[in-house]
């Protein structure tokens, strides 16, 4: 079996943008049958290569609009890239928006057997997993409380309490520690650490360079879509810093 749990290479991603808004239908058939549509080509992503070897962690930083979640996207299989070619080892669990897949009329009892069965876990495998679930989500006096009314900091722990406990070969996190308070930062970045030392790979984006250089042992810096620069999280993040002050 190969040691690389991910590997993108020459990986571009394309999106029409359109001039026109069309209002109707029968205006935006009549405009396409008459080849009058027009779009403009935004390429999110060009010429992307990286390597993510088994139980290694990868941080992605850039400012906003640098491809950093379209990248994550394609890794999880959501998107397929214009050009390029990703290809990856293992189970994925994809955290992206805290809270992706929650019913919000639900409470946090019946969330996390509804999410724990979209990701294909058992009843029992949930059950058993339960207690220490909703314990590290610190969420113990409001298991049956619907989640429309919890607040984003207590569905964003819940989020992340549940998919980082499930079993998985890669976790693909998306600024998952934007939300919550110090100490509940503190707790997440250290079961991140558990997770790499049982073997799981970690992909992580935060608009945070510490956090990056507390999760990651590596990172790559994009901008405009495109590969500035690859290696140590803490020389990445130091450059990455240091454009941002210009």
């Amino acid at each position: 079996m190969s040691d690389t749990a991910i590997k993108a290479e020459n990986v571009s991603m394309m999106f029409n943008l359109s001039r026109e808004h069309e209002v109707r239908i029968k205006e935006y058939v009549i405009n396409l049958l008459k080849h009058k549509l027009f779009f403009d080509e935004f390429w999110a992503l060009q010429d992307v290569s990286f390597e993510v070897k088994k139980g290694d962690s990868l941080g992605l930083v850039g400012t906003n609009g640098s491809g950093k979640t379209t990248m994550l996207k394609l890794v999880a299989g959501i998107m397929k890239p214009t050009k390029g070619k990703v290809t990856t080892e293992g189970s994925i669990a994809p955290l992206f928006a805290m809270g992706t897949g929650f019913d919000s009329s639900l409470s946090a009892r019946e969330n996390i057997f509804l999410v724990g069965s979209m990701r294909g876990y058992s009843k029992k495998y949930m059950q058993k997993h339960f207690d220490e679930i909703i314990d590290f989500a610190e969420l113990e006096n409001f298991v049956d409380v619907p989640l429309r009314n919890y607040s984003s900091g207590m569905s964003s722990r819940l989020a992340f309490a549940i998919a980082t406990l499930v079993k998985t070969d890669i976790l693909i996190a998306d600024e998952v520690l934007a939300v919550g308070d110090a100490k509940f930062r503190k707790k997440s970045e250290d079961r991140m650490a558990k997770m790499m030392q049982d073997g799981v790979t970690i992909l992580f984006v935060s608009h945070s360079s510490a956090q990056v250089r507390n999760v990651c042992k590596n990172a790559i810096w994009l901008d405009h879509g495109k590969l500035i620069k690859a290696g140590p999280s803490a020389e990445i993040c130091k450059e990455y810093d240091e454009f941002c002050k210009k």
